[in-house]
């Protein structure tokens, strides 16, 4: 017996011996089609021996022996067994799995497996958007994301974007959502300056211009409380989150890309040529205007000055040229990766002086230190934009803009007199060539964004994670208008320096410079633990600081001398009475403390909890600190079965989110000195000043049928929020009663709705696919308990500025109009509306009407389909909205009979009319029309290159391409474009649906090269 042990004991020695003499240490390389894979399970069959891939895809596992089998496994992809077969170096590139929904997504503050979520969570990788012609990354988003509308209502190069998830939360604060870029979250607001122009306010610029869109790695839209909670304070809109690319090539490779886009304005306004205005005025029987010979003046036939030569078009429009470049470099190795980018973008828009030129630097550097403990990302985004544009306004006053003054100029006039001088009529009527040479406007803004990120593992559980973050940018602006051109109270009487007489004189000139600086610190502990095959923990406690400082200046000077012509360089060479000179700086602070856990029970349950307490400087000071929590649970039902139902999820979360986006210091009081040098109190202090909240809860479900060909996602979500804020007038000794003081009014804002989004492939061999994808969303938004109505929607025009056309009323949606019921026109040719009877009266007897009509869609949706063969590919995106209305005051300003009797340019259906000359311009039904639309958002057929004739050029793959954008259009608004969001607001309060003499959308083509080398 004791024999048999020994002998025993013997074997297994020797098998122990033999097994660790023939053991090795293997590593290497996962990746899958687009790069290096994080997060691979890589495990010796048969044994617990495994390991993981780093977050460049590399791994290493040690005691493998020489016959064994490793297997590795990532969600998504297909599961691969590979035999060592004595080899230390192992490079396994992963195939889709096709019967997976659960990729890898980014979600705030690290990332999940999307089986593993319990909130509403969309995400677009870089292949969503490859070849397509926008210059934000925001319009990547636009029709492709069920709850997320999409509007940019100008077509200036890098103009705003608006970007609205889910609806909006808010009345008078901020409804965008918070945009985090690699971790660092962007303080929102315009970087370039801008201010109050002569005829209007200056249009606002998009944030996210500095962003090259072939630096994106992937889009996810946080969406509900359970995925937004952890942001606190700043996720009641949603969260947008930005993550670019990082080094992945195993072997250093370069990518250039290059494109071309040639594009022409796409709406039209109808009014008449020179043929049909004379026509009109004859039917309309126009008087002559007789012979002056002492004024040697000729005469006129029924407003006919002889001219047929001029369009409005020509007159200030022209064919747009974007041209963009991209050259990339990015590398990696077992410790370390890096990429870098340069591109440049010369954007000329398709009106005359104006377009947007930038050029983008990227840097990413990662490196493991102390056998991989270690673990530190630099990341750096830098853009320099210089834009010029001209006088096309956000809110034009009632003289209007340049488009304006193109559309009414009569078309029998000649733009320049025989001299070759300006043809100058008056200082209402404005020579639309005259007003565009004369305005010059130049921004230069610079931004930078950089962070460090330090990941240290603190043994097999915890990690503990650093960033620090930093956001800059530095803006002026210099415009001038000259002397020259004579506006309608732009005429100053004063003194010129050195001068006594006091003389009237015009021309103005400004600089104005915008400087932010912010910067984030976040600390925070990540543990992981899997006791066992039925129970898993993901768990994450963490402080977050957030400062942020925004300063600037305005200089100005008005009343030049008619020879002068370089205004900007001598803004003191002006009256002295109009000289100006302002700064200002805001500075708010954001402390937090957040926890979330994500808990898995038996491979099916999902819980996820989260708090967070915010500290903010904005609140008054007996508020501060709010605390946000949420709660999520998923079921997943059936996982990878087989048949017509193959997954399938049910979702549930409750939470409470936060909104922060007003002005620094609106629960201060605040007061500045006027023109005359007195004090004057702006705003009343507030120390009970709180945060506006917004409680959600919502169910959804995930699923996949028909033999994993059709997923598809389905949410119901409701959201209520309370406290909002108001600026109040209160009583106050100096300057007297009506100082606005901020304060939290009772009231809900309540929106609720169901998305729903489908993919489906159709065709799925290996050399062809065909996919088809569409979604859509309710909303129904509405005030609750709220006492009082809040007028905003301004109009401008001769006669119409002060009319307002929406409000915010209880048991209403949010900006319902509130309008004249126009009913036609009498005999007299007078309007006729309805009174407080509903009976028929005139504008004198007549009440507005509070309609059940609002500007903000009821539905938001979009459709795609991509199709591959071989090397070809083509996609079309279309997106579209209804059950809106929109208030066309560029039509009640500009295109009404009495316009066209006093000898401005209008639409035929104008100058027919049966309206009277005197017929009071009013805000009314007659302006108010549907805003439903369909576009065809993006076109786009390409040819990817690969093989022994590239291989033969040094070349991995080359792709060529064209694009269209905006091509076709299909709605029955008569405006220029039914995608409007022109700011008319009034005391702050915004509004929406509104179309006043927008910068012209345009259709474009363009034609791209794109080599991988």
């Amino acid at each position: 017996m004791k024999n048999s042990l020994q002998k025993g004991l013997m074997v297994i020695i020797t098998m122990l011996c033999t097994s660790l003499m023939y053991s090795q240490d293997v590593s290497g390389l996962v990746s899958d089609s687009n790069g290096p894979l994080p997060g691979v399970s890589i495990i010796v069959k048969g044994s617990k021996n495994e390991a993981q891939t780093d977050f460049d895809g590399r791994f290493t596992i040690k005691n493998v022996g020489k016959g064994a089998v490793l297997v590795f496994s990532y969600i998504g992809l297909k599961n691969q067994e590979v035999n060592v077969d004595g080899k230390t170096k192992i490079n396994v590139v992963m195939a889709q799995d096709r019967s997976e929904l659960n990729e890898v997504v980014v979600v705030g503050y690290g990332t999940s497996k999307k089986k593993d979520l319990t909130g509403a969570v969309d995400v677009l990788s870089s292949k969503d958007f490859d070849g397509v012609s926008n210059t934000s990354p925001a319009l990547l988003l636009r029709g492709k994301v069920a709850g997320v509308q999409i509007t940019q209502s100008s077509g200036e190069p890098g103009s705003a974007v608006t970007i609205r998830v889910r609806g909006s939360s808010s009345v008078r604060s901020g409804n965008g959502p918070l945009i985090v870029v690699d971790g660092v979250p962007l303080s929102g607001g315009d970087v370039s300056a801008e201010g109050a122009d002569l005829l209007g306010t200056s249009s606002a610029k998009n944030p996210l211009n500095f962003i090259n869109e072939a630096d994106i790695e992937s889009i996810s839209v946080l969406k509900d409380a359970s995925s937004t909670a952890i942001y606190g304070a700043r996720g009641a809109n949603g969260v947008i989150v930005i993550t670019t690319k990082k080094g992945k090539s195993n072997v250093p490779e370069f990518n250039f890309s290059t494109s071309t886009q040639f594009s022409r304005k796409a709406g039209n306004f109808n009014v008449m040529n020179a043929d049909q205005f004379v026509a009109a005025s004859k039917a309309a029987g126009v008087p002559s205007i007789p012979a002056d010979p002492v004024a040697g003046t000729p005469a006129i036939n029924n407003q006919d000055y002889g001219g047929r030569n001029y369009n409005w078009e020509d007159a200030v429009l022209q064919n747009g040229l974007a041209v963009n470049n991209s050259l990339s470099f990015n590398s990696s190795s077992e410790n370390s990766s890096t990429r870098v980018s340069f591109s440049t973008s010369n954007n000329k828009g398709i009106v005359k002086n104006t377009g947007l030129d930038k050029y983008t630097i990227s840097f990413f550097n990662s490196n493991n230190f102390f056998d991989k403990v270690l673990k530190v990302d630099t990341k750096l985004l830098y853009a320099g934009i210089n834009d010029e544009t001209t006088l096309i306004t956000n809110n034009a006053s009632y003289i209007g803009n340049v488009i304006g003054s193109a559309l009414y100029w009569n078309p029998t006039r000649s733009i320049y007199n025989a001299d070759g001088h300006y043809n100058v009529v008056s200082e209402t009527y404005l020579n639309p060539v005259q007003l565009l040479d004369s305005y010059k406007d130049y921004t230069n803004t610079s931004k930078l964004l950089g962070s460090i990120n330090a990941v240290l593992n603190l043994g097999s559980h915890f990690k503990y994670n650093f960033l620090f973050g930093i956001e800059t940018s530095a803006s002026t602006r210099k415009s001038q208008i000259l002397p020259t051109m004579q506006i309608q109270g732009e005429a100053f009487f004063g003194t010129v320096p050195g001068s006594d007489p006091a003389v009237t004189k015009y021309g103005t000139a400004s600089i104005q410079g915008l400087n932010n600086f912010n910067k984030t610190f976040e600390n925070n502990i990540n543990y992981t633990n899997k006791f066992s095959d039925n129970f898993n923990l993901n768990a994450l406690v963490g402080y977050s600081y957030y400062y942020y400082l925004a300063s600037g200046f305005v200089t100005s000077g008005k009343g030049y001398d008619l020879a002068q012509t370089n205004l900007i360089d001598n803004i003191e060479g002006g009256l002295q009475n109009e000289f100006r000179s302002s700064s200002f700086k805001n500075a708010s602070e954001l402390q937090s403390f957040y926890a979330r856990a994500d808990a898995t029970f038996f491979k099916q349950y999902v819980i996820t909890a989260t708090v967070r307490t915010d500290g903010s400087t904005k609140l008054g000071a007996n508020n501060k600190y709010g605390t946000f929590p949420s709660i999520g649970f998923a079921d997943n039902l059936f996982q990878d079965k087989d048949g017509t139902l193959n997954n399938l999820k049910i979702r549930a979360n409750w939470g409470i989110t936060g909104n922060q986006e007003f002005a620094p210091n609106s629960a201060i009081g605040r007061a500045s000195y006027g023109n005359n040098g007195n004090l004057n109190i702006d705003t009343n202090a507030n120390d009970n000043l709180k945060w506006e909240t917004t409680e959600s809860w919502g169910i959804g479900t995930d699923f996949t049928l028909l033999k994993y060909r059709l997923t598809g996602t389905i949410d119901y979500f409701y959201r209520d929020t309370k406290d909002l804020i108001f600026p109040v007038p209160q009583a106050s000794t100096q300057p007297g009663p009506n100082t606005p003081r901020n304060k939290n009014l009772p009231g809900n804002l309540i929106n609720q709705g169901l998305e729903v989004s489908l993919d489906y492939k159709i065709i799925e061999t290996e050399n062809m696919s065909w996919e088809i994808g569409a979604n859509a969303s309710f909303l129904k938004n509405e005030m609750k308990n709220f006492s009082g109505t809040v007028g905003t929607g301004g109009l401008n025009g001769q006669g119409l500025d002060g009319a307002y056309t929406q409000v915010i009323t209880n048991n209403k949606p949010l900006y319902s109009y509130y309008l004249y019921d126009f009913k036609g026109y009498d005999a007299s040719g007078n309007s006729i509306y309805t009174n407080a009877a509903g009976q028929p009266a005139g504008l004198g007897d007549a009440s507005k009407q509070l309609l059940n009509k609002q500007p903000l869609p009821k539905i938001n949706y979009g459709f795609s389909s991509t199709f591959k063969y071989k090397g070809f590919d083509a996609v079309v995106s279309f997106y579209g909205v209804a059950g809106n209305y929109i208030y066309d005051n560029t039509q009640n300003a500009y295109f009404f009979k009495g316009a066209f009797l006093g000898g401005r340019n209008v639409t035929e259906k104008a100058a027919y009319s049966e309206q009277a000359q005197g017929d009071p311009n009013s805000p009314s039904t007659k302006f108010l029309q549907k805003g439903d639309f369909l576009r065809m958002g993006e076109l786009t057929f390409g040819y990817t290159f690969t093989g022994p004739l590239v291989e033969r050029i040094k070349c991995k793959n080359v792709r060529v391409y064209a694009n269209g954008s905006n091509l076709l259009l299909f709605t029955n608004y008569t405006g220029f474009d039914p995608e409007v969001d022109i700011n008319k607001q009034v005391n702050g309060v915004p509004s929406a649906g509104m179309d006043y003499l927008a910068y012209p959308r345009s259709k474009g083509i363009a034609f791209g090269l794109n080599v991988t080398f």
